[in-house]
C-alpha cells in the first residue's frame, strides 16, 4: 500500500494535497499554470492514478485542472507513433491509465475549472462532475492531428450522453458548453468560478463522513460498467488509433 508521504512530490504535472479526512486534491498543471499534455504526461499519469489507487487512507479523491483551462493543448514531445515499440508504449499507457482510474476506490469528484478539449474521458469516470460555466467539452486533437479517437473517449462519451450524440460530439469535433453538457448528462453542478473547489470540498467532506467500506464499495459498485466497457473495448480501439497514426507519421 502506498503512504501518502512516499508520492505527494513524484510528479511534477500534478500538485498533490490532502486534508486531515482523507480529502486528495489532485490539481493537474504544467509549471504552475494550464496543463500541457504530451507523452511524458501520458506515461507519469499511469503512475499517479495507480499510487492514488494503491493508498486506502485517501478517503475522496477531487480532481482538477491549473489556470484558465482542465485540458486543451498537446504537445507532441515524448510520443513515438512511427515504431511499433513507440505504439506499443502508448497502447500500454493508454489502457492502464483509464484501469487506474478506476481500481481508485474511494469516490472521484471532477472540478473542470475550463475548457477540456483532450482527455476529456478521464472526468466521465469520476463520479461527480463539478464545472464552471467558462468550461467547454470538446474531442479536439485527434482529428487535428488526423487519428482516430481511439483512448477512450470513443467509448465513454457515447455511454453518457447518447449513442447519436456521442458519435456526433466526435465527429465532427462538436464544443459543448457546461450548460448543454449538464443538460445531457455529463455535467452534475454548474457554479461560479471562485465556488468550484469549495463546492467539491463540500460534497467530499459529507461523503468523508461516511463509512470507509461504504465509500469504497460504492465506487466499486457505481463503476462496474464503466470497467467492462473499457476492458473490452479500448484495447481495440486504442489498436485502431495506432494504425491511423502511424499513417499518419510516415507519410511527412
Amino acid at each position: 500500500m502506498s503512504r501518502f508521504d512516499s508520492y505527494q512530490n513524484s510528479f511534477s504535472n500534478a500538485r498533490l494535497a490532502r486534508s486531515e479526512s482523507g480529502i486528495l486534491e489532485v490539481m493537474l498543471h504544467s509549471d504552475g499554470g494550464t496543463l500541457l499534455f504530451d507523452g511524458y504526461t501520458h506515461e507519469q499519469f499511469v503512475d499517479l492514478f495507480h499510487c492514488i489507487g494503491n493508498d486506502k487512507d485517501n478517503r475522496v479523491v477531487i480532481l482538477t485542472g491549473s489556470g484558465k483551462a482542465f485540458m486543451e493543448s498537446i504537445s507532441p514531445n515524448g510520443f513515438d507513433f512511427s515504431t511499433p515499440q513507440g505504439f506499443d508504449k502508448i497502447y500500454r499507457e493508454g489502457r492502464k491509465v483509464l484501469m487506474n482510474i478506476l481500481d481508485i476506490e474511494a469516490p472521484m469528484i471532477a472540478a473542470v475549472n475550463g475548457p477540456l478539449r483532450l482527455h476529456s474521458e478521464y472526468i466521465l469516470l469520476c463520479d461527480i462532475v463539478l464545472a464552471t460555466r467558462q468550461a467547454v467539452f470538446q474531442d479536439k486533437p485527434h482529428f487535428d492531428l488526423g487519428i482516430v479517437p481511439g483512448d477512450g473517449v470513443n467509448l465513454l462519451w457515447p455511454e453518457v450522453i447518447g449513442s447519436v450524440r456521442g458519435r456526433y460530439f466526435i465527429m465532427t469535433r462538436q464544443e459543448l458548453s457546461a450548460e448543454t453538457a449538464q443538460a445531457w448528462g455529463a455535467v452534475n453542478e454548474i457554479v461560479p468560478n471562485d465556488r468550484l473547489l469549495p463546492r467539491a470540498r463540500e460534497i467530499a467532506e459529507e461523503l468523508a463522513k461516511l463509512p470507509p467500506l461504504t465509500t469504497r464499495y460504492t465506487r466499486i459498485a457505481l463503476t462496474q460498467k464503466l470497467r467492462r466497457i473499457v476492458d473490452e473495448g479500448l484495447g481495440h480501439s486504442l489498436a485502431l488509433e495506432g494504425i491511423s497514426a502511424a499513417a499518419v507519421a510516415t507519410s511527412r
